[in-house]
C-alpha cells in the first residue's frame, strides 16, 4: 500500500494486514550511541519473543525528528501469553435466560441508549485460554479473536519483561520498557486509538469504538443518558469501566440526597415567619437595646445585637429543626449507597467475567521494579519455585522511614492550619477597625452582611484553599517517592499503599480547617475579664460570628468544596486541550497533509498510571465533604450532583479526545477506596452528631423550649435574653477595653453592662461568672443527643447492611449455573477428544497389525476406555 494513499486512520502495518498493537517513539540526540545500542538489543529481543516490528522513519513524521516503532503480535505470541496470563475467552454462546424486565421500565426509556451500544457483544460462556485446547474455543478468525484491548495488554506484558542487554553480558537492571522510558531511550509507548473520535474509520475491519464512545458517551448533550459501560469496558478495560460504573452509581444516589437537602433548605425558607429568635434579634426594642461585649481586644468596640439581624435569618436557613432529620437521613443514605454499590459491583463482576479473578492471579502482575531491586530469593510454599522477596529488616527500615516522612508532612499541614488560625486572630481586629465606618455598610440589602467576621472568614478560607493546592503539589511527589522506596510487590499493593498515603494527607489537608471551625472555634474563648489566648500569645481566641459558628462552617465548606470542584474541572478540561493544541499545531499544518494515526495519538496527553487514582481521589474527597459536614450545609449534595453530572461527561470527553488510549487492565472492584468510603461513612455519623450538638444552636433552643420557657406555654420568646450572660464593664481589664476612638456614637457612661454568649451567673451573684445549672443541663442534653443519634443511626446502618445481601440472589444462581455448565462442556470436550484420539490410534494399530492374528479383546478394551 502506498504510504501517501494509506488512510490517516490506519491502525495497520504498511501491508494493510497486520494490526498495530503498540507503538514506541524515539528521537536522535547527543547521547545517541548508547541509546541506539539499547534500542537495538531491545528490539532484537522483542523479535526473538515473536513480535513483528516496523519502523517509520523520521522523514515521514510531522516534526522530522521522531521515529515510530510499530509492534504487531502474531497469533502464536498472543496464544502463548494468553495461556500464561489465564485470559478468559469465549467458547460457547450463553444459553442462560435473561432476567425479566423491571416494571415501569418504559419510564426510563428516554434515559437509555440503543441496545447495540449498551451490549456491543453477545453473552458468552468463557474459560481461561489454553493453547493446547485451541479448538475448544470459538475461534472464527485468529486476527480478531483477541480484542484490541487484550492484544495491547499482552504486548505490554512482553515489553515490561523484555531485557535490553546482550546475552553475553546479562544485567538484571536492564529490563523492561519502563526503564527505557525513564532513561530517554524511548520517548513514549502507547496503544493506538482505533479511529478519529469525530468520524468512523474508513477500513471496514476497524471497530470505530472510539467514535461510538464520543457520540453516545462523551457528548455533553447526552448528560441525561446512561453510560455505555460494556463498550467502555471493551475499549478501555475493566479497571476504567469499574471507575465509571462507580461514578455513575454515586451520581444516581446523590439525586436522592440532593432532593432531601433541598426539602430541608425549603423548610428553612418557609419557617422564616416562625423564627421567633431572629425576630427578637431584629426587634429594636429587644435586640436594639442589648449591648454586646467587644469581640477582640482594643480595636473592637461595643455593638448592638440587632446589627446581626440579617446574619441570624441567614443562619436559620441551615440551622433549623429539619437539619436534624437531614443529618440522620444522610447517615442512613451513606449505608444504602455502600450496600447497593456492593450489589451493583457483584452484578458487574458476573457480567464482565471477573468472578474468578482471584487475588493469586495478581502474582502475574509482580512489578518489574520489585524483581529488579529484590536480589534475595526464597522458596514459595505454594508454587515450589524460587521467588524474589524483601528481607524483614529491610522492610521494617523502609516502613519506618516512610512513616516518619508521612508524620512530618502531616504535622506540616497542621502547622499551616495553625498559621491560618493565627491569621484569623491577627486580622480580625484590623478588619474591625477598618470596617467601622466603611462605606460598604451603607450598601442596601448586603451592607449589613459585610462585617469583620465575614471578611475574616472569607479571606482565611481563600488563603487556606491556596495552601491546600500548594501542599497537594508537593505531597503528591513525596507520596510517590516514599511508596517507591517501600518497593511493593504487586501493582495492586503499590496502588493500595499510595492510595492510603495520599488520602491520609488529603484528609488532613482539606478537612482540617472545617474541623477547626466546627469543633474548636468559639469553644475555648473564656469570658470577659478572663479570656483565653492562643498558646499564651497576645492573640485572643476567636469567637463565633453573631449568627453562630454553623454559618461560618457553611462558608468554609462552600469555598473549599466549590473552589476545589472549579479548579478541578478547569485542570481536567482546559489544560489538556491547550497542551494538545500546542503540540499538534505543526502536524495539522503539515504540507503533505499526512497526519498518521500513531502521530495523532503521540501528540495527545499520556494517561499515566496515576490518572485513575486522581479521579477516584477527587470524588472521595467530595464524598467526605457531603457526608462529614453535611449537617452544616444541606445543599452540598445538590452542588455535588451538578458537579458529577458534568464530571462524568468531562472525564468521558477527556478520555476519548485528549488522552492516548490507556492500557487495558483488569480489576474486580474499586480497591482500597472501598475501605476508605466505609471509614468516612462511619466517621460522618460521629461528626454530624457533634455538629448538631456543639456547633448548632439546636440543643440550647430545645432545652429552653421544654425546660426554661416562661409561663405555662412552650414558646421561644425570651430565648435571646436567656442565652446571653451579663458582665460589668468596669471590671474589664485594660487590654480588653476598646480604645476611646473605637467607641460608637451611641455608647455613653450610662451603659454599665455588656452581654456575651454563655450561661454564667451575673455580677453580684454569690457565684458570679461561673456556669449556671442551665449550662450543665444543656451539656447533658448535648451528650445525650450524640449518644442517641449515633446509636439510632448505627443500629439502622447495621440492620440495613444485614438486610441487603452483597450479591443479588439471581446473580448467585447464574454464577453457580455457569460454573456447572462450563465444567460440563469441558468434560464433554475432553471425552470427545479422547474418543477421537483412541479411534485414530486404533485405526493406525489395525493397519500396522493387519497381517498379525487379531485379538478378540481389542474392541472390548477400546469400548471400556471410552
Amino acid at each position: 500500500v502506498d504510504k501517501l494513499e494509506q488512510s490517516k486512520d490506519s491502525v495497520y502495518f504498511q501491508d494493510g494486514l497486520r494490526r498495530i498493537d503498540f507503538v514506541l517513539s524515539y528521537v536522535d540526540d547527543k547521547d545517541g550511541d548508547k541509546k541506539a545500542e539499547r534500542r537495538r538489543e531491545f528490539e532484537t529481543n522483542l523479535e526473538k519473543a515473536g513480535l513483528e516490528l516496523e519502523t517509520e522513519d523520521k522523514s515521514e513524521s510531522d516534526d522530522r525528528k521522531t521515529y515510530y516503532l510499530k509492534i504487531h503480535a502474531p497469533w502464536e505470541v498472543l496464544a502463548t501469553y494468553a495461556d500464561v496470563l489465564k485470559i478468559k475467552v469465549p467458547f460457547k454462546l450463553s444459553d442462560i435466560p435473561k432476567g425479566r424486565d423491571a416494571p415501569l421500565q418504559w419510564l426510563t426509556r428516554p434515559f437509555r441508549l440503543a441496545p447495540e451500544i449498551m451490549k456491543p457483544d453477545p453473552d458468552y460462556f468463557t474459560a481461561p485460554f489454553d493453547k493446547s485446547k485451541a479448538d475448544f474455543f470459538l475461534i472464527k478468525d485468529k486476527e480478531t479473536f483477541f480484542p484490541p484491548s487484550t492484544r495491547n495488554r499482552i504486548v505490554h506484558y512482553i515489553l515490561t519483561h523484555c531485557p535490553y542487554h546482550k546475552e553475553t553480558h546479562k544485567d538484571r537492571d536492564k529490563t523492561g520498557i519502563k526503564r527505557l522510558l525513564n532513561n530517554g531511550t524511548y520517548t513514549s509507548a502507547y496503544p493506538l486509538h482505533d479511529c478519529r473520535y469525530w468520524k468512523k474509520a474508513k477500513e471496514t475491519q476497524c471497530e470505530s469504538e472510539r467514535y461510538q464512545l464520543y457520540k453516545h458517551w462523551a457528548s455533553f448533550l447526552c448528560f441525561y443518558k446512561e453510560q455505555p459501560l460494556n463498550l467502555i469496558r471493551k475499549y478501555y478495560g475493566e479497571k476504567i469501566g469499574i471507575y465509571f460504573a462507580w461514578l455513575g452509581f454515586y451520581t444516581e444516589m446523590l439525586f436522592f440526597a440532593a432532593v432531601m437537602g433541598v426539602i430541608c433548605f425549603v423548610y428553612g425558607l418557609l419557617s422564616y415567619e416562625d423564627n421567633i429568635t431572629s425576630k427578637e434579634i431584629c426587634n429594636p426594642d429587644i435586640g436594639g437595646k442589648i449591648v454586646m461585649c467587644p469581640l477582640c481586644d482594643r480595636k473592637c468596640s461595643y455593638w448592638k445585637l440587632n446589627s446581626t439581624c440579617l446574619s441570624s435569618w441567614q443562619a436559620h436557613l441551615f440551622d433549623n429543626e429539619g437539619t436534624v432529620f437531614f443529618a440522620i437521613f444522610m447517615g442512613i443514605w451513606v449505608t444504602l449507597f455502600l450496600e447497593f454499590w456492593k450489589r451493583r459491583q457483584a452484578r458487574l463482576e458476573y457480567e464482565w467475567d471477573l468472578v474468578d479473578l482471584e487475588e493469586e492471579q495478581q502474582q502475574l502482575q509482580i512489578r518489574p521494579e520489585f524483581e529488579l531491586k529484590c536480589t534475595n530469593k526464597r522458596l514459595n510454599r505454594i508454587t515450589q519455585e524460587m521467588e524474589p522477596y524483601l528481607p524483614f529488616t529491610s522492610k521494617c527500615t523502609r516502613f519506618s522511614v516512610s512513616g516518619a516522612v508521612v508524620l512530618f508532612w502531616t504535622l506540616m499541614i497542621v502547622a499551616c492550619v495553625m498559621g491560618v488560625i493565627a491569621y484569623r486572630l491577627a486580622v480580625y481586629a484590623a478588619f474591625a477597625s477598618l470596617m467601622k465606618d466603611s462605606p460598604t455598610s451603607k450598601i442596601q440589602l448586603v451592607g449589613s452582611l459585610i462585617n469583620p467576621q465575614l471578611a475574616t472568614s472569607v479571606t482565611a478560607s481563600c488563603i487556606n484553599f491556596v495552601i491546600i493546592l500548594l501542599l497537594n503539589f508537593v505531597y503528591e511527589r513525596v507520596a510517590i517517592w516514599i511508596t517507591d522506596m517501600e518497593i511493593p510487590k504487586t501493582h495492586m499493593e503499590y496502588e493500595n499503599k499510595l492510595t492510603m498515603k495520599m488520602f491520609m494527607f488529603q484528609f488532613v489537608n482539606y478537612y482540617s480547617s472545617c474541623f477547626y471551625v466546627a469543633f474548636f472555634k468559639g469553644k475555648f474563648v473564656g469570658y470577659p475579664g478572663n479570656y483565653t489566648y492562643m498558646f499564651g500569645s497576645k492573640l485572643r481566641n476567636e469567637e463565633c460570628a453573631p449568627g453562630g459558628c454553623l454559618i461560618e462552617l457553611t462558608t468554609q465548606l462552600v469555598i473549599v468544596m466549590a473552589g476545589k470542584q472549579l479548579v478541578g474541572n478547569i485542570q481536567e478540561s482546559l489544560l489538556p486541550l491547550i497542551r494538545n493544541w500546542w503540540i499538534s499545531r505543526k502536524g495539522r499544518n503539515h504540507p503533505e497533509g499526512r497526519y498518521s494515526r500513531w502521530e495523532q495519538d503521540h501528540d495527545l496527553q499520556n494517561f499515566s498510571q496515576f490518572g485513575l487514582f486522581y479521579e477516584y481521589l477527587e470524588m472521595v474527597i467530595q464524598f467526605g465533604f457531603i457526608t462529614l459536614f453535611v449537617a452544616s450545609f444541606p445543599l452540598a449534595p445538590l452542588l455535588a450532583l451538578f458537579n458529577n453530572i458534568l464530571e462524568v461527561r468531562v472525564d468521558a470527553w477527556k478520555f476519548t479526545t485528549q488522552f492516548r488510549r490507556p492500557l487495558a487492565a483488569k480489576a474486580r472492584n474499586i480497591g482500597a477506596w472501598k475501605e476508605i468510603l466505609n471509614v468516612v461513612a462511619i466517621l460522618s455519623v460521629v461528626t454530624n452528631a457533634f455538629i448538631m450538638a456543639f456547633t448548632s444552636d439546636m440543643i440550647p433552643r430545645l432545652v429552653y423550649l421544654y425546660a426554661y420557657h416562661p409561663g405555662n406555654k412552650a414558646t421561644m420568646e425570651g430565648y435571646i435574653n436567656n442565652s446571653l450572660s451579663v458582665y460589668e464593664i468596669d471590671q474589664l481589664h485594660e487590654q480588653n477595653t476598646p480604645d476611646p476612638e473605637e467607641d460608637p456614637s451611641w455608647f455613653n457612661s450610662n451603659i454599665t453592662t455588656c452581654r456575651y454568649r454563655d450561661y454564667r451567673y451575673p455580677p453580684g451573684h454569690e457565684r458570679q461568672y461561673t456556669h449556671t445549672m442551665q449550662f450543665w443541663h444543656i451539656l447533658a442534653a448535648k451528650m445525650a443527643f450524640i449518644i442517641i443519634m449515633e446509636h439510632v443511626v448505627f443500629v439502622v446502618k447495621f440492620f440495613v447492611a444485614w438486610l441487603i445481601p452483597d450479591v443479588p440472589s439471581d446473580v448467585k444462581a447464574r454464577i453457580k449455573r455457569e460454573r456447572y455448565l462450563v465444567q460440563d462442556y469441558l468434560r464433554t470436550y475432553e471425552v470427545e477428544k479422547l474418543k477421537l484420539q483412541l479411534s485414530q490410534s486404533f485405526c493406525i494399530t489395525t493397519e500396522t497389525s493387519s497381517l498379525l492374528p487379531s485379538s478378540p479383546d481389542k474392541h472390548e478394551v477400546l469400548s471400556e476406555c471410552i
